[in-house]
């Protein structure tokens, strides 16, 4: 099964440097490339746009301008290739910080930029992957206490052990065909407004 063709906005107000990516991607298969030359109102293009990846190319950017472009990157939730032609440690650490998948400095050539976006999609998958493993273990942890505390308000209001309490509300959500953790939740809530919280 082949793999569906990825959508790619190149943002650069240099219109022959913008070329030179597009002529790159093109070469390496990439036919839905949509090139943007003016950053004013940026964000509401991505969004009518709506690509896969996005390569932005900044010829001298001054710290406004990177720092656009950052929040750009925290807010669009895609791949990000950035070229820079110069750069410092800070604005490094603040595209990374930012989630930019690939920052390259000096390093606009035509032969480099399927590589880059190659691994801008693949850094990017790697972080949406690990983001969405620790919001479940998190989810996991917060269920898990609630769940705790649910059954110590029955052991307590009933005066009955760990497992038996752990059964009643096991039992409760098969009946309601609904998780344990929102049985625990709706107890807890319901203790929490008759006062009778562990």
């Amino acid at each position: 099964m082949a793999a569906k063709p990825l959508a790619v906005l190149v943002i650069d107000e240099n219109r022959i440097r913008a070329s030179i990516i597009e002529a790159g991607l093109r070469e390496a298969g990439h036919d839905e490339v949509t090139l943007v030359h003016d950053v004013s109102g940026i964000a509401r293009r991505i969004a009518e746009i709506n690509p896969d990846v996005i390569v932005i190319d900044l010829e001298n950017p001054n710290r406004d301008m990177l720092e656009n472009m950052f929040q750009l990157s925290r807010a669009v939730k895609r791949p990000i290739a950035m070229f820079v032609d110069r750069s410092d440690s800070a604005s490094i650490e603040a595209a990374v910080d930012a989630g930019v998948s690939a920052y390259v400095v000096d390093g606009l050539k035509r032969e480099r930029v399927k590589p880059i976006l190659d691994m801008a999609v693949s850094r990017f998958n790697a972080f949406s992957r690990l983001s969405r493993e620790l919001e479940e273990a998190r989810s996991e942890l917060e269920d898990r206490k609630v769940v705790d505390r649910a059954k110590g308000i029955l052991m307590k209001s009933r005066g009955i052990p760990e497992a038996e309490a752990y059964a009643l509300m096991r039992k409760a959500a098969m009946n309601q065909n609904r998780k344990i953790s929102e049985i625990a939740q709706s107890l807890v809530t319901a203790a929490g407004l008759l006062g009778d919280d562990a």
